[in-house]
């Protein structure tokens, strides 16, 4: 018979299910609800709480997503962008996906698909629909080859280490999550006719036309455009090459650059720094030494004073302590020298502006001034490699001399603050809260479980049910819920809220805990058949135009090969007993 406190325990949890459900984009919101409610009832104490709030497994992965913020900014993801697709369909399928599930291994799989959606989607030789959705797919499956991999692994972590169990080991994860990638790239590989071929967007006119110099150092000159990774940029397209007074256009892919080449983009202002990290490539507001973050997009008036002037007469440095990085021209198509380009009203420009820039009393009688332009802010340079090998120092120290990841990381992510490679405001803007909030709020909702006596009266029960049956029946469905509940809630949501009842489970069973905890962090990443259940498949559900439809015939035996390897190597690598 249960207590007043035991039901109203099992309200809560019952409660915290139907509201994830209910409310599938606020999972942080129904979590804060039910720690507050198990606080009220005195399930759990402040005191819980804030150990629930410093778990080392939690901290660890906070840790790495702030990291990575500094990693998304490196040059490494554009380069590998640049060298996946070809004129040979077969060729970038297989390089593309496996290179996105290796890459999702270690890097936070968002921002691996992040960076390689914009790419795929311009590619000539590819139709981005055939690709994008089997992209979200491999990075749902390299993420369950490590530890790192995906943010479920490391709140199961995170809710293990809080039972006062050792943690799991990096490489853990490694021979289910292989066994299970193979055999789903070769379901993808066979179903990928079944995804419709998406109609590529018109070029927007609305894009700004920018310009840099090639400069005669620089270590781009002999090879082509292709093998610069020139091409293959987030946003940002090669429309013109300007070579002695010459215009080249369109630009092939086999074109050599030569020293003194003025390349000419267009596209997403806020991608301009990107063009940094190419070596000897020198944008055209950098001669006047203007160009940091301090961008400002501003509308020719009519009567300015520079109309009919042409970039390099108008003297913006002179009049405005200012210098043109773009310029844009609704319903026209611009093209030739940055510097020559008439200045017309209604044009708008992105100035770099320097210090006295605001004081200037003839900005009003030239410019409407619209607003400041956030560029991505990239790295180049000697913190582009800093970074890049950091992480792999700190990763390969925590794997090789056992040092624990927590520590490998904090000292890392002081170095990327120490040079400059990462800033407080990013982290502050871009902290995960959500994540902080639904793994503390699991924690402490595990540990109400416990302190109500909930924990045993559930390994009670399913001892009782389960006594002259199968241990795997148990484990089965402790991985189909999980799966179910990943699809309907995020896997976030699913993993943490699974964990404490498979746990018990496990305990009741007298059987060994850790193929129940794997079938929750396997079962959890499992998201191929909803839109919603896994981040990266909400981003390419938008940038493919796919319907839902699309997912269930493509994902639906995507899901069921991932069900039935994963069932089957858990018991095998990690025994019952």
């Amino acid at each position: 018979m249960l207590s007043i406190d035991q039901w109203f325990m099992l309200a809560i949890f019952a409660g915290t299910l139907i509201g994830l459900v209910k409310y599938q984009n606020s999972p942080e919101r129904v979590f804060a609800a039910a720690t507050m409610a198990c606080l009220t009832l005195s399930f759990v104490t402040t005191e819980q709480i804030f150990n629930n709030a410093i778990n080392p497994g939690l901290i660890t992965l906070i840790l790495l997503i702030n990291c990575s913020f500094a990693f998304e900014r490196t040059s490494f993801l554009r380069l590998l962008a640049s060298k996946l697709i070809s004129k040979s369909a077969s060729a970038s399928y297989l390089k593309t996906l496996l290179t996105t599930a290796f890459a999702s291994a270690i890097l936070n799989n968002t921002a691996v698909v992040a960076t390689l959606i914009s790419p795929i989607k311009n590619n000539k030789f590819i139709n981005p629909g055939r690709l994008l959705l089997p992209l979200s797919y491999a990075a749902i499956l390299g993420g369950t080859l490590t530890l790192v991999g995906t943010s479920t692994n490391l709140i199961v972590n995170s809710m293990l280490i809080e039972r006062g169990l050792p943690g799991l080991k990096f490489f853990d994860f490694t021979l289910v999550g292989l066994a299970a990638m193979g055999a789903c790239l070769l379901v993808l590989f066979i179903r990928i006719r079944a995804l419709p071929k998406t109609a590529t967007d018109p070029k927007d006119d609305k894009h700004y036309f920018v310009e840099a110099e090639v400069m005669r150092e620089s270590k781009l000159i002999g090879r082509s455009i292709e093998d610069n990774g020139l091409r293959s940029m987030d946003s940002l397209f090669l429309i013109e090459i300007i070579r002695r007074g010459h215009l080249i256009s369109p630009v092939t892919p086999e074109e050599y650059i030569q020293p003194g080449d003025k390349l000419i983009f267009t596209g997403d202002i806020s991608k301009v720094f990107v063009l940094q990290q190419f070596d000897g490539l020198q944008l055209f507001a950098e001669q006047d030494g203007l160009l940091r973050d301090n961008l400002t997009e501003v509308l020719i008036k009519p009567g300015s004073a520079i109309i009919g002037m042409n970039l390099k007469q108008a003297g913006f440095r002179a009049r405005f302590d200012a210098a043109v990085v773009a310029i844009r021209r609704e319903g026209s198509t611009l093209s030739g020298k940055l510097g020559d380009l008439v200045i017309q009203s209604g044009d708008f420009l992105v100035l770099a502006v320097g210090g006295d820039f605001v004081s200037r009393t003839n900005l009003t009688k030239n410019f409407f001034i619209l607003t400041g332009v956030e560029p991505e802010d990239m790295l180049s340079g000697w913190r582009d490699k800093f970074t890049l090998f950091g992480f792999i120092a700190a990763i390969s120290s925590s794997v090789v001399f056992e040092i624990s990841l927590i520590k490998c990381l904090l000292f890392y992510m002081a170095a990327l603050f120490a040079f400059n490679c990462l800033s407080i405001n990013e982290i502050k803007r871009r902290f995960p809260l959500e994540i902080w909030l639904i793994v503390v709020s699991a924690l402490t909702l595990a540990t109400a479980l416990e302190s109500t006596g909930m924990s045993q009266v559930i390994a009670d029960v399913v001892h009782g049910f389960l006594q002259d049956k199968s241990i795997m029946i148990a484990f089965v469905a402790v991985f189909l819920i999980t799966l179910v509940l990943t699809e309907a809630v995020t896997n976030n949501a699913a993993a943490a809220l699974i964990f404490p009842i498979a746990y018990n489970i496990a305990l009741g069973l007298d059987a060994n805990p850790l193929p129940f905890i794997m079938a929750v962090a396997f079962g959890a990443s499992g998201s191929f058949i909803s839109p919603y259940g896994y981040q990266t498949n909400v981003m390419v559900y938008n940038a493919g135009n796919y319907r839902l439809k699309d997912f269930v015939r493509v994902g639906l035996p995507i899901s069921i090969t991932y069900s039935a390897v994963v069932l089957y190597m858990i018991p095998l690598i990690f025994p019952f007993n």
